[in-house]
């Protein structure tokens, strides 16, 4: 009888079970690394284009990237854009749209988006409007030089060492005058055999009668002023001050370097009107202006700025008057001349303190009137770019100005003055201005900086229909 072997069957049976447990394991791995890999890439996707839904107004109008969380809704909540993110991972796993799905395609990896959560967030107005403050930085670093910072902290520097931005000049003007008030009438010995009461009359009373028409009858045409207003409570100012805002939990970088602070107010000067030259569409022209003064109307914003230009101009004029021994000489003679007729010697300080404010007062809305036309006014004058005479100054003369073009603009006091103004008050005015306008626009009356979005970190969970389960997390900004 024959034999036959069986060692060749068993050894194939062992080689074709070690051969396919792999080659399983590795069709395994490969679903599980596939798998993986588009989940990661549908997350991706999903992420990039809510990044995408960044606001067009915003980015428009500003220059700014920012979600608005709301959509246009009056509704501000986070969970919009997680619902946003949901549908855009599930569409991008979805494979209902292969052709025949049904019948040629099983899906390799069989994944669905269980949920999505963004569990931090960075709003525009954390930190009193510090990311704001940073995104507008980020707006503008590439393209504006720092040639300019130096010449704006000198400038600044200049202002506030010599006090000029104190009013105390008018306050000087009439404590002098209080002077002459009170001895208005006093009896004098006009000679040996006679005395009688003196008329003490003030010899700049036609500067204070022009006061009295407040400082834009002085320097512009009233009648030609915007007449828009806003209602401040409205915006987001008020609303971080009555804490209704919604906050993030991020970490905020604040951002209020020297650099920072000028590239900031170079983004301001560049996307916000203001005298002279504004925007259209906007709800207040003079937007600068507001940005300093924090009125609710165009005519009390430029009020409040143009007051504040001329006493600065009026502080620097009355020292270079000072300073000038020609004119203090013509100032103290005037002084003496009047108070001999007044017969009251005693009245000379008062007098001379008098005519120098007053002819430094008369000076600087010269100034002003010259920079709100265009015009261009040094910080500190000389001889050659002084303009009133004593006498035209004392008698209350208002000649028309000469456009000049040495010293600075109306632009480059706005520059000053805003680097003198506290960076979270100018900040939040400065969000109140960008909300005013987006809301302009057709679609955006909800729109709210507390409801955009400038950073996320989002986290993606993802089944597999083969046992598998993918977190992928990401934190996304805009740069």
């Amino acid at each position: 009888m024959r034999r036959v072997s069986g060692y060749l069957t068993v050894y194939l049976t062992l080689c074709l079970t070690l051969i396919v447990s792999l080659y399983l394991v590795l069709i395994d791995s490969a679903r599980y690394k596939g798998a993986a890999l588009e989940a990661i890439c549908a997350a991706e996707t999903g992420l990039s284009s809510v990044m995408g839904e960044y606001h067009r107004e915003l980015f428009r109008q500003f220059g700014l990237f920012g979600i608005d969380c709301s959509y246009g809704t009056a509704s501000c909540r986070i969970n919009h854009t997680e619902e946003h993110l949901l549908d855009y991972v599930d569409r991008n796993l979805d494979v209902s749209d292969v052709f025949l799905a049904s019948f040629l395609y099983r899906d390799f990896f069989d994944l669905n988006v269980r949920d999505v959560e963004i569990d931090q967030v960075s709003l525009f107005s954390d930190g009193g409007g510090a990311v704001f403050r940073g995104a507008a930085i980020d707006a503008v670093s590439d393209d504006i030089g720092l040639g300019l910072l130096e010449s704006v902290m000198d400038w600044a520097d200049t202002i506030t060492v010599n006090g000029l931005d104190r009013q105390n000049s008018e306050a000087d003007m009439t404590r002098a005058n209080a002077v002459l008030d009170d001895l208005n009438g006093t009896e004098v010995q006009i000679s040996e055999q006679e005395t009688g009461c003196v008329d003490v009359a003030n010899p700049v009373g036609n500067v204070f009668t022009l006061k009295k028409k407040g400082i834009l009858n002085l320097v512009t045409d009233v009648s030609t002023l915007s007449e828009k207003r806003i209602n401040t409570a409205a915006y987001i100012q008020s609303r971080l001050q009555k804490g209704m805002v919604s906050r993030g939990n991020m970490a905020i970088d604040e951002r209020d370097g020297l650099t920072d602070r000028f590239l900031f107010q170079e983004f301001l000067l560049r996307n916000l009107g203001h005298f002279g030259q504004t925007k259209e569409q906007t709800a207040l022209s003079y937007q600068l202006e507001y940005l300093l003064a924090g009125a609710d109307s165009d005519v009390e914003n430029l009020r409040k700025v143009a007051g504040r230009l001329c006493a600065i101009r009026e502080a620097a004029n009355a020292a270079y008057l000072w300073s000038d021994p020609q004119k203090k000489a013509e100032i103290t003679l005037a002084a003496t001349v009047a108070c001999g007729i007044f017969l009251l010697p005693e009245l000379i300080p008062a007098v001379t303190t008098l005519i120098l404010l007053g002819w430094a007062y008369m000076e600087s809305i010269y100034d002003v009137k010259s920079l709100l036309e265009g015009g261009k006014v040094p910080l500190w004058k000389d001889a050659s770019t002084w303009h009133y005479g004593l006498s035209s100054a004392c008698g209350g003369e208002l000649p028309g100005t000469q456009i000049s073009r040495v010293g600075l603009s109306y632009e480059d006091y706005l520059r000053v003055l805003l680097m003198l103004t506290g960076l979270e008050k100018l900040t939040l005015r400065a969000m109140d201005m960008v909300e005013a306008d987006i809301r302009l626009t057709p679609g955006n009356q909800f729109f709210r900086l507390d409801g955009c979005v400038a950073q996320f970190r989002a986290n993606v969970r993802i089944d597999s229909g083969f046992g598998y389960g993918f977190e992928i997390i990401r934190q996304k900004g805009y740069e």
